[in-house]
């Protein structure tokens, strides 16, 4: 029934945004476990425990999964010690002084050891993520084959540097797995683009350079997906971010980035006294774990920014504070405006290259976009998070009524949504994305009204439908677990995306009369 009214969808609605006739059933290579796109800090069910004792409540499944790290005692105190020279910033907020530099080398060989250790999958915490890379790079998966690429030469004749060298200066370009490759298919070094690509680019500066900019129109255009040049000004558009009258965008900039560094200066310095140091040290915790396999997010000066977004973020949102996650959240925008100033390589790009007032721009820009975002899913970050369950229920409902089937097998085997769709919700699916399928996926969530709580609903349910025949072939509770948790997407990019919008919307169109709760 699924099916035949899907094909029905497709032949009636030619006009509907994103309506290119999607291809079911694509086959799709299988990932090696040791470059699934998650973190060490998922939320994910321990095997060993859940199918014998289910979770009574939310708050037992929470302590359950709960995964963080075990820091030891003197880890305890190196994540807090702050240098009296940083306890308050510089007018110019540089990066790090000479002497956290110094400390960081002679700590960096140990921390970063132990870091690369924990960012490997479970099945092989052992092995570090520069063993993953020089391993994997070279390699690329074809139809379900592994073949060599043209990267194995540059391989032979220099080695990947290793972590601690990254964090430092970068000397060398690492070869970069597909999976934490940021470059979407509008980047530099793409084919040139097509008549209808650049037609569609010049309504977009047509529509950005008019006195008024009209934002529903701005909106229908960039459902489809934002070109690459007009993405930033977008972006800050669509969020709420800058006004659409083009006379008073220069102002508020200004204001809003002075506004941000008056917080910075009004209360960074307060992340070592006793009530902060907790929310502090969580943060400084999790930024590291934070695309672990990119070497742009583990330069210090990006690390020091996310550190800033998220502490003032979370003493100015006492009703959730800070919660694992949000970290994620901050890194589309970052990539998106950093990407006015870069045009290839985003992955290598030294950020402490860049003048310091573009750098304080990138930051006061990615912060306040970040706030419009989490101001209309908050309750998923509150106590107990609220809109998260909500969510996840929904998301059962509405599968039960989209393909049977599949919740029927769920049933079988004994399988909770909560135990997979939990990270969904909380992490709007960036942990199953690569991250450029992300910044797209992203560009359809700010045109959508309510795109990041409401329709981020029927795309869950659409990726959860993407799979279909392989949950179908699972036949025990592990392995489905393992499959949702690792969705082999590291070869996903615009077209694949673009396809799971457009049945996303297609499900939104056919259950409008979902109950009210599916809107919370």
């Amino acid at each position: 029934m699924a099916t035949e009214n899907r094909i029905h969808f497709w032949r009636r609605n030619t006009k509907v945004p994103g309506s290119v006739q999607p291809v079911y059933g694509a086959q799709h290579p299988p990932l090696d476990p040791r470059l699934r796109h998650t973190y060490p800090n998922d939320t994910k069910p321990k095997f060993n425990n859940l199918k014998s004792k289910k979770a009574s409540s939310f708050h037992e499944f929470a302590r359950s999964t709960n995964d963080a790290w075990d820091i030891e005692d003197e880890e305890d105190e190196d994540f807090l010690r702050v240098p009296a020279q940083a306890s308050s910033l510089p007018p110019g907020l540089h990066s790090a002084s000479k002497q956290t530099q110094q400390q960081q080398q002679n700590q960096g060989a140990d921390t970063d050891h132990k870091a690369s250790q924990r960012v490997a999958s479970p099945s092989t915490e052992a092995q570090s993520i520069q063993d993953v890379q020089e391993q994997y790079a070279d390699r690329e998966h074809i139809n379900g084959k592994v073949v060599k690429s043209n990267s194995e030469s540059y391989l032979n004749s220099s080695s990947v540097c290793s972590p601690l060298q990254k964090r430092q200066s970068l000397p060398v370009r690492p070869i970069i797995p597909l999976v934490a490759r940021i470059s979407d298919q509008n980047a530099s070094g793409a084919p040139p683009m097509t008549v209808r690509e650049k037609s569609r680019l010049d309504k977009f500066k047509q529509l950005l350079a008019s006195p008024n900019t009209d934002l529903e129109e701005l909106r229908k255009h960039s459902w489809s997906g934002i070109p690459r040049e007009v993405r930033p000004i977008t972006w800050r558009l669509l969020s709420g971010y800058l006004p659409a009258n083009k006379e008073r965008r220069e102002l508020v900039l200004k204001r809003k980035r002075d506004e941000y560094f008056g917080f910075i200066e009004q209360y960074y310095h307060s992340r070592t006294d006793e009530h902060y140091k907790d929310t502090y040290r969580q943060i400084h915790i999790d930024i590291p774990r934070t695309n672990p396999l990119i070497p742009l997010f583990q330069q210090p000066v990006v690390q020091e920014v996310f550190e800033r977004i998220l502490f003032i973020w979370a003493i100015r949102h006492p009703a959730s504070g800070y919660v694992q996650g949000i970290n994620d959240l901050v890194t589309p925008f970052f990539v998106v405006f950093l990407s006015e100033f870069v045009t290839e390589d985003m992955e290598n790009f030294e950020v402490a290259a860049l003048p310091l007032d573009t750098q304080r721009n990138i930051e006061a820009d990615s912060f306040w976009c970040m706030s419009k975002l989490l101001d209309g899913i908050q309750d998923n970050y509150t106590f107990a998070q609220p809109g998260i369950q909500n969510k996840v229920k929904a998301l059962e409902e509405l599968v039960s009524r989209i393909d049977e089937d599949i919740h029927n097998h769920f049933k079988k085997y004994e399988v909770e949504y909560l135990q997979f769709a939990f990270r969904w919700m909380n992490n709007l699916l960036m942990r199953e994305l690569p991250l450029r399928c992300t910044i797209r996926l992203w560009d359809t969530y700010q045109a959508e009204a309510e795109g990041f709580s409401h329709f981020h609903l029927y795309v869950c349910a659409a990726f959860l439908i993407e799979w279909r025949k392989e949950i179908l072939s699972m036949v025990d509770f592990q392995g489905l677990l393992m499959l949702l948790q690792n969705v082999p997407t590291i070869h996903w990019g615009n077209e694949e995306v673009g396809l799971l919008l457009a049945e996303a919307y297609r499900l939104k169109y056919m259950f409008a009369d979902a109950p009210s709760h599916y809107k919370r």
